[in-house]
């Protein structure tokens, strides 16, 4: 009987995995692996709720939670990239300037609508970054505000003119076009990395070792992460 694993896996790395590796993987080791894409925020919710994946990739800092709570190995834990934040809009719009922290106030209090994540890191820490810049108000006032998934979407489709996530999250919508990463002093990196499960079944160690090969990194880098 083929061996099914259970992996829960935050958005950043759905290009890759989706594109490349779990059928690379699948293929070589004879192993079905069940996907779970979320937040890193809802993922730590649903493993708090009871669930035990056997492998977990989430922003780093939620492994300290789930170590404590008894849901990860924490000396199993491997980096496996970083992702930076970008800014995307719909192919017929124009490009805004982005290049400095000014530029970018200016870009996010023109559109029509900015769109942004309420429970992904970027959406978290977007939402910080517009209080500190002082335009929390202007831009909240007609934000298109997204529980969960890819903001692209919401330029795609014309309900915002820019949309705010994680480059490699953006680039899962081939149809928005991505107008660069934020600025620096306004720009913030988000390490991912994965960890097995307590009770993980001993194929994970697999799973695990192919997400942190040389060919995984070249797969996270080809979809918008940095490796180095």
């Amino acid at each position: 009987m083929t061996t099914r694993l259970s992996l829960f896996s935050a958005l950043s790395v759905k290009k890759a995995l989706d594109e490349v590796l779990l059928d690379a993987f699948t293929k070589e080791q004879a192993v079905d692996v069940d996907v779970t894409f979320d937040p890193t925020t809802i993922l730590v919710k649903k493993i708090a709720e009871g669930a035990r994946p056997d492998v977990v990739i989430a922003v780093s800092e939620s492994f300290t939670e789930l170590a404590a709570s008894g849901a990860v190995t924490p000396e199993s834990r491997v980096v496996l990239a970083k992702s930076g934040i970008g800014i995307a809009t719909a192919p017929g719009l124009a490009s805004p300037d982005i290049t400095t922290v000014d530029a970018l106030r200016t870009a996010l209090t023109s559109a029509r609508s900015v769109a942004y994540s309420r429970s992904g890191a970027s959406g978290i820490y977007f939402a910080g970054l517009i209080r500190d810049l002082g335009i929390e108000a202007e831009v909240n006032a007609r934000a298109t505000v997204v529980e969960k998934g890819f903001t692209a979407l919401a330029v795609t489709d014309g309900r915002a003119d820019l949309a705010v996530q994680q480059i490699s999250e953006l680039k899962f919508v081939p149809q928005a076009r991505i107008i660069g990463p934020l600025p620096d002093g306004a720009q913030h990196y988000s390490e991912l990395s994965a960890a097995l499960g307590t009770s993980a079944a001993p194929e994970a160690a697999g799973l695990l070792r192919f997400l942190s090969d040389p060919e995984a990194k070249t797969a996270y880098r080809d979809a918008g992460l940095i490796t180095d």
